[in-house]
């Protein structure tokens, strides 16, 4: 894979495992260094201007984009996850504009409706090769923009894709037997990746960061948007020990504090809190092991960049609590199971019927049934859910 010339120092006060601009492993179509950015900000730049990242804004979180005004769209989050990223990544002394391109970049192949969207790809598409919204990520980052003359993709440097194959951890065994998640559609989108991206070990430094400040995001910002919307009811935070304790100190500081008030404080010392957690583990397992560069965390035998077993756990409870209360409330469940409906009905509409298609997604003439079938699943799984709605009022009425 070509280095390419590349352009800005490594920052006094970097962690000496920290990913190097200077020594990027470089793109896969060579090109001339910047005189003002260094590889790392390139990738990030080139993610916030993609038309990808634009769509984010009106996709759904875990509440439809036209059931209020303040709910989290797949863009909030997305912005969420990358100032935890970087917050982590500052205090630890890692390339910060590599953390933030990959947090920025780690949901651009989610579909319209949330995962109700993508439980309808993936069934649409199961004799296909099945739809992931991180192979999708990969797919449109190293295929579906077409921006530049040179090339189809962004061009991103391998520690960016690599860092995006391995959002959640590596995807095969030394021996390259599939692992964990990676079963899914992943694997195979990633393997094809002309660039060895080393899927048997952990991602680098500032993956495991953007990686795990996804998980911080989820918590609070869900927590946040389901006691505004009434479905998560102020009292089922006392089911948790974690949002229970935190809920006792700020009724002890702040004695009759308002529960819209009372709720955003508890996410924010949530937030804090997790943040610390992950430090002081970081911390302490960079000290027993003193990596030395990148490769070193990345062949460790456990991430670096993880929570406390109490922490963990806690993490695993705010989750029940979220699924039981929020993501399988019914009126929840009845609204993502229309959305769900209206995504299969797209799909196979747009498969019988290239007409329906905009021209510049018609199948080529003599194309196969697979490769017509991944044409209309890239298509839809770039709709916005504005933009679905009214394809499906203007296909079926």
């Amino acid at each position: 894979m070509p280095t390419g010339g590349q352009t800005g120092g490594f920052g006094e006060g970097r962690a000496p495992f920290a990913s190097n601009p200077g020594t990027s492993r470089g793109r896969l179509v060579d090109e001339a260094a910047s005189a003002d950015r260094t590889a790392f900000q390139r990738d990030r730049d080139r993610i916030l201007h993609s038309t990808a990242f634009r769509r984010l804004r009106e996709k759904t979180q875990v509440f439809l984009v036209d059931e209020g005004d303040h709910y989290r769209t797949r863009l909030t989050h997305t912005l969420e996850v990358s100032q935890i990223a970087r917050a982590i990544a500052r205090t630890l002394g890692l390339e910060e504009d590599l953390t933030e391109a990959l947090a920025l970049a780690h949901d651009l192949g989610h579909p319209p409706f949330g995962h109700a969207g993508e439980r309808a790809l993936n069934d649409a598409m199961a004799e296909f090769g099945g739809f992931d919204h991180n192979a999708q990520s990969l797919r449109v980052v190293t295929l579906l923009e077409r921006r530049y003359p040179r090339f189809d993709g962004l061009n991103l440097t391998w520690e960016t894709i690599e860092g995006l194959v391995k959002h959640n951890g590596p995807l095969t065994d030394p021996a390259g037997a599939p692992i964990g998640r990676s079963a899914t559609g992943l694997l195979p989108v990633a393997a094809a990746y002309p660039a060895d991206l080393w899927l048997w070990s952990f991602a680098g430094p500032e993956a495991q960061v953007a990686a795990i400040a996804d998980d911080i995001a989820y918590d609070a910002h869900d927590i946040d948007d389901g006691l505004r919307s009434g479905l998560l009811p102020a009292a089922a935070l006392e089911e948790v020990a974690i949002t229970h304790g935190i809920m006792e100190d700020i009724r002890a500081e702040y004695p009759g504090l308002g529960a819209p008030r009372a709720g955003h404080e508890l996410t924010r010392r949530l937030v804090s809190a997790m943040i610390g957690d992950v430090v002081a583990v970081a911390r302490s397992r960079i000290a027993g092991s003193t990596p030395a560069r990148a490769d070193d965390v990345r062949r460790a035998d456990r991430p670096f960049a993880a929570f406390s077993p109490a922490m963990a756990e806690a993490d695993r409870e705010i989750k029940a609590m979220l699924t039981r209360r929020v993501y399988r409330n019914p009126a929840v469940i009845a609204v993502m199971s229309d959305a769900e409906a209206m995504v299969r009905k797209l799909f196979r509409r747009y498969l019988d019927d290239s007409g329906a298609l905009p021209p510049a997604w018609r199948p080529a003439d003599g194309e196969d049934i697979a490769t017509r079938a991944r044409r209309v699943c890239d298509f839809l799984a770039g709709m916005t859910d504005r933009y679905a709605a009214s394809e499906y009022a203007r296909l079926f009425g």
